[in-house]
C-alpha cells in the first residue's frame, strides 16, 4: 500500500517486491521480421490501482457504496476520469488507449495472416529508429514511443513504476511539472539510445532495423529526479526491509549497467539516459528554486521597507487650532504604494527586463531600482 505524507523525512512506502525483477522493461525491436532478443525486467509493486481509491464503475458496484463519478456507463466515467484527473492519471490513461489500439491492431494483423503485422508496420511507425536517416523520415517517433507498449507484462509493470514514482514526484515538484520531465526524459533515453547505436561497433549490424518502445526511459527521469531530490525517501521491500529511495536508484543503474551486454540493450541504454536527465532535472531545480528564494527575499525585503509606516502629515489650522492628517497626501500614498508592488509583483514574476521603460522610471524615481 503506497503511503503519502507532507512530511517528506519521514515518508516510509511500503512496496511488496522482488527486488531481482526491479524494473520496467523496454523491448528492443527488429523491423526485418523477427524481435531482437530483450530482457524481462518487472517489479511485484501489488495490484494496487493505477487510477486512485475508488469504484470507478457508478452505482452497479455488486458490493454496496457509491461512486465518486456517479452512475451512467463505463465509457463516461473514464471519460470523466480522464478529463478530472491529474497529469499522471492522464500519462497512465493515454498509455493504456494506445496499447489497446496496438491490440486490436495485432488481432487484425493476425486474422488477415500478416505474421510480422506489428513489428512491421506498428512498430516502425511508433517506436524510434537507432538509425538516424531512418529518424528523419520518423521524426514524430521520439514522442509516440515512449506511450506505445506490446507485452502485458511491460505495460503493466511500468506503469505501475510510474504510479508510485509519479506520486512521489508530484509531492515534491507539483502535478504540472509530471508532464514535463516525463516527455523530455523519454527523449533523454531515445537520444542516449540512439547515439549509442550509431557510434559504437557493437550495434553497427542491428542499427538499421532496431526499434524502442516503452515508457521506461521516461520513468526512469521521474524516479531519479524524486530520488536525487529527497534522498531519503525510505520503501520496504519485501524480503529486504526498508531501503533509502537513493539506494535504489543506485541499484537500478547497476542492474542496466550490467544487463548491456546479456540481451535489450538498447533499453537497457534508454533507461540510464532517463536517469541521466531526471538527475539533471533535480540538480537545476534546486539551483533554480535557490536562486529564485534569493531573488523573492530580495523583493520581499524591499516591498517591506516600501510598506513601511508611511510618515504622517500634519496640517495647522489656525482657525481650529487642531492638527489632523492630510486625506489627500494619504491617498497619492496609497496609489504610489500599488503601483510599486504591481511594478515588484510583475519583475518577480517575469523579471526586470519584462518592464516597460514607463514602469523602470517610476522604479527608479522611487528609490527602488
Amino acid at each position: 500500500m503506497y503511503k503519502s505524507s507532507n512530511n517528506f523525512e519521514n515518508n516510509t512506502y511500503n512496496i511488496s517486491s522482488n527486488l531481482g525483477n526491479y524494473y520496467n522493461e523496454k523491448r528492443t525491436y527488429n523491423t526485418e521480421g523477427s524481435r531482437n532478443s530483450y530482457g524481462r525486467g518487472g517489479s511485484q509493486f501489488g495490484g494496487s490501482s493505477p487510477f486512485g481509491e475508488g469504484n470507478p464503475f457508478g452505482n452497479r458496484n455488486p458490493f454496496g457504496g457509491g461512486s465518486q463519478f456517479g452512475g451512467g456507463n463505463i465509457i463516461d466515467v473514464i471519460k470523466k476520469s480522464f478529463r478530472n484527473g491529474n497529469a499522471l492519471t492522464k500519462i497512465i490513461y493515454i498509455n493504456i488507449g494506445v496499447y489497446l489500439l496496438v491490440k486490436v491492431a495485432e488481432i487484425l494483423f493476425f486474422l488477415i495472416g500478416q505474421k510480422y503485422g506489428v513489428d512491421q508496420i506498428i512498430i516502425n511507425y511508433l517506436g524510434v529508429p537507432a538509425d538516424t536517416q531512418h529518424l528523419l523520415i520518423y521524426p514524430w517517433t521520439l514522442i509516440t514511443y515512449m506511450f506505445t507498449h506490446v507485452g502485458l507484462s511491460h505495460i503493466l509493470f511500468n506503469m505501475l513504476w510510474l504510479y508510485w514514482f509519479g506520486k512521489i514526484f508530484i509531492e515534491i515538484y507539483g502535478n504540472k511539472k509530471l508532464w514535463g520531465i516525463y516527455i523530455v526524459g523519454g527523449i533523454a533515453g531515445a537520444v542516449l539510445y540512439i547515439i549509442a547505436y550509431s557510434t559504437l561497433p557493437a550495434f553497427q549490424d542491428i542499427k538499421f532495423a532496431s526499434r524502442a518502445i516503452g515508457a521506461s526511459g521516461s520513468i526512469m527521469a521521474v524516479v531519479f529526479a524524486a530520488c536525487i531530490s529527497r534522498p531519503q525517501y525510505r520503501i520496504n521491500i519485501f524480503l529486504i526491509g526498508s531501503v533509502k529511495l537513493i539506494n535504489l536508484a543506485l541499484i537500478m543503474v547497476i542492474i542496466d549497467l550490467f544487463s548491456i551486454s546479456s540481451g535489450n540493450a538498447g533499453g537497457h541504454i534508454a533507461h540510464l539516459g532517463g536517469a541521466l536527465y531526471g538527475v539533471i532535472y533535480a540538480l537545476t531545480s534546486a539551483k533554480n528554486s535557490d536562486s529564485k528564494n534569493l531573488f523573492s527575499g530580495i523583493l520581499g525585503n524591499i516591498r517591506k521597507l516600501f510598506n513601511s509606516p508611511s510618515k504622517v502629515h500634519f496640517k495647522y489650522d489656525q482657525n481650529t487650532n487642531v492638527n489632523y492628517t492630510s486625506n489627500e497626501d494619504e491617498k497619492s500614498n496609497k496609489a504610489k504604494e500599488d503601483e510599486i508592488n504591481v511594478i515588484l509583483d510583475k519583475i518577480s514574476e517575469n523579471g526586470y527586463e519584462s518592464l516597460s521603460a514607463k514602469e523602470k522610471k517610476i522604479l527608479f524615481k522611487s528609490g527602488r531600482s
